[in-house]
């Protein structure tokens, strides 16, 4: 399930003063006294992801901005846009917004684009990430992207689910992208990559869950960070 977060600023400011972080920040104060609360500090898995803030420009002042949250957890989205729509406001770093939230009807489409980068530890070694730029081995990005799919599906499902093949049957790649992400004084690099098409020719039915688990939780590392968020690539 996914929904459309409308973010309208009270005043102007840089794109970059805003980043994943601070967005992940708000998410976990929306979510204080809940059920959800115990996401904060749980190790693993959160299974929800959410695009980059769009459209890419500097803020201003009474003019909206974009962003979608997803997640396999109906409960979880739901509770969110309800908190939302209720409190009608909230703070992202130093610049206050109104908020509001709607349902994203969603036909599921075997074509994706990426709606953040996709995110993917090298040597299972954390905090050492692919990079396109560095490591031009396409088969180790693909077998480490089904791993990890899988690795999510199964925890969350609890199952143990494996098939042959690769996990998208045509990509499209986009660019090579490096994010900055500060944490109080603390600053790091997350590298990732955006890609202008995910497709799956022919989803079997036996897989659909699978694929629209992994719609609904993102693609990659770092999904509860804002990483490996998709959207239907649509032809207008």
């Amino acid at each position: 399930m996914r929904i459309l977060i409308t973010l309208i600023p009270n005043k102007n400011a840089s794109y970059d003063a805003i980043n994943k972080h601070h967005i992940q920040a708000f998410i976990y104060s929306l979510l204080k006294n809940s059920p959800f609360d115990v996401l904060h500090n749980l190790k693993g898995f959160k299974y929800f992801t959410y695009s980059d803030i769009m459209p890419v420009n500097n803020f201003e002042e009474n003019k909206p901005k974009y962003m979608v949250l997803s997640s396999p957890s109906s409960a979880f989205i739901k509770y969110i846009m309800e908190k939302i729509n209720e409190t009608k406001k909230g703070k992202i770093k130093e610049i206050n917004f109104e908020v509001s939230a709607k349902k994203i009807p969603s036909r599921y489409l075997s074509k994706w684009i990426t709606a953040s980068p996709i995110v993917l530890y090298k040597d299972n070694k954390k905090n050492q990430y692919f990079s396109f730029r560095r490591d031009s081995n396409i088969e180790f990005f693909l077998n480490r992207l089904k791993e990890n799919a899988l690795k999510k599906y199964n925890a969350y499902y609890n199952d143990d689910l494996d098939f042959e093949g690769p996990i998208f049957d045509r990509m499209k790649f986009g660019k090579s992208v490096a994010v900055k992400i500060t944490k109080g004084r603390d600053e790091f690099i997350i590298i990732g990559s955006n890609w202008k098409v995910l497709e799956k020719f022919r989803v079997p039915r036996e897989l659909r869950k699978f694929y629209r688990f992994l719609f609904d939780c993102g693609l990659g590392e770092k999904n509860s960070l804002g990483f490996g968020c998709v959207n239907e690539l649509r032809i207008i």
